[in-house]
This record gives structure tokens, C-alpha cells and sequence, in this order.
């Protein structure tokens, strides 16, 4: 059982992943749904990263913590702590690390743009809390792309994604739901924060929490009051 675990869920955490890592998500998005302007590019950064895979009951559970850099179009990572279970680090969370390293090489990071390429949008409204959101609509099954939401401040930023994959990543697993948290740092929108759960067969539920800490954004260094309002931004979505 604790091996059928650890593969179903390196499975969906290598598609949970490349949901936050998209470096030129925001480009192209439609102006007329509702963002407040168009966005810059993530070009490069360098962020200290912290991840932690578990299953509901716990029995199956392991951190890491990494530098992780984009630069000239390449993803680099070094990994500075980790604990807990053997596998789930060595089978899991590294292995989410070289799939998203692999994936920025080939130059593939594209299909999880937020684009009209990829997606339908509706206009803007509100949901039941009074939340400013636009539905979005996978134009293909995509195990990098999101049927659901997001969700906008009432300025006009995109403050989170939510939804369910479009396509389940493999047989082991299914009902991959993601929240991805946004911030403005160094005048970039950014990822802060990401959370996806799973439906692991013959498990049961399992999570992957990632969350960044920027030092520098497009070449420029994150200062602290900077890094203290995207912590800030991100408990506050949480």
C-alpha cells in the first residue's frame, strides 16, 4: 500500500507543479474580463521554496526546502533541507523538481498559460462571498490546465486560480483540485502559494503545499517590505 501511494502520488504531483511554475502565465490575458492591466512577463527569478507532501491520515509525509532560479530560460534548483519520509522526498518532491526543470527546458511552460489560446473566459461577475471572478474553460484536456475560476480583487488583480485539472495526470489518480495564490512582487504577479489535493486509488486523499519567498523578480531584489506583502497577501488568501 505505501508504495502505490508513493507512485500515484508522484504522478499528480508532477502535473500539481507545473501549475505554479508557468513563468509567463499572465501574458495575453483578455483585458475585457477584467484585469486591471496588462502584465508583465516572469522572466527570471530566484525563490526559496518550501514543499510538503502528505496523505490525510499522515501516515505518508515529507518536506523540502530549496533555492530554486529561472534564468535565460532555464530552471535551476538546489536543495538545502528535507525530512521525513525517504521515498516521499526522494520519489515525490525531488521528483517534482526535475519535471518542472524539465519542462521549463523544453519550452513547454506555454500550455499552462492563462491565454485565449488555451482557455475560454466569461465576464466578469461575482460569486455568493461578493468575489469578483471570471470562469475559466480548458479549450482542450490538459493535464496543465484548470477547469474552474479565478479570482480578482476588486482593482482588478488576480489574486488566485482555482479548479479541478481537465484531465486526470494518470490511472492512480483523479479529482486533482488546485489553488494557486498570486501576488505582486517587484511589480511582477507572482505565485505564492500553491495547494493540490488528489484522489490516490486505493489510498485515499493526498496534498502537495507549496509556497515561495522571493528574493529577486526579472532581475531586480525583492525588497523586505516587498516580501513581507506577498506573505502577507498569501495568509490572506488562505
Amino acid at each position: 500500500m505505501r508504495r502505490l501511494w508513493v507512485v500515484g502520488f508522484t504522478l499528480f504531483a508532477a502535473s500539481a507543479v507545473l501549475q505554479a511554475g508557468a513563468a509567463t502565465e499572465f501574458v495575453g490575458w483578455p483585458t475585457s474580463h477584467g484585469l486591471s492591466r496588462a502584465e508583465q512577463p516572469l522572466r527570471s527569478y530566484t525563490a526559496f521554496r518550501r514543499m510538503h507532501a502528505y496523505s490525510e491520515d499522515q501516515k505518508h509525509e515529507a518536506w523540502m526546502d530549496a533555492w530554486t532560479e529561472l534564468k535565460n530560460g532555464q530552471f535551476s534548483y538546489n536543495i538545502v533541507s528535507e525530512t521525513g519520509s525517504e521515498a516521499i522526498r526522494g520519489r515525490v518532491l525531488r521528483a517534482v523538481l526535475a519535471r518542472e526543470q524539465d519542462i521549463v527546458s523544453k519550452g513547454e511552460t506555454g500550455r499552462a498559460d492563462l491565454t485565449a489560446d488555451n482557455y475560454e473566459f466569461t465576464e466578469a461577475g461575482h460569486d455568493e462571498t461578493g468575489a469578483r471572478v471570471v470562469q475559466i474553460k480548458p479549450r482542450r484536456p490538459d493535464v496543465m490546465l484548470v477547469d474552474g475560476r479565478a479570482v480578482l480583487s476588486d482593482s482588478g488583480d488576480l489574486l488566485r486560480v482555482e479548479g479541478k485539472l481537465s484531465k486526470n495526470p494518470s490511472f492512480w489518480t483523479s479529482l486533482v483540485n488546485i489553488v494557486r495564490h498570486y501576488a505582486r512582487v517587484g511589480g511582477v504577479r507572482v505565485p505564492v502559494a500553491t495547494e493540490t489535493t488528489a484522489k490516490v486509488k486505493f489510498v485515499g486523499n493526498s496534498q502537495l503545499d507549496v509556497f515561495y519567498d522571493y528574493e529577486s523578480v526579472n532581475g531586480r531584489p525583492v525588497s523586505v517590505s516587498e516580501r513581507r506583502s506577498a506573505e502577507l497577501s498569501r495568509i490572506a488568501e488562505r
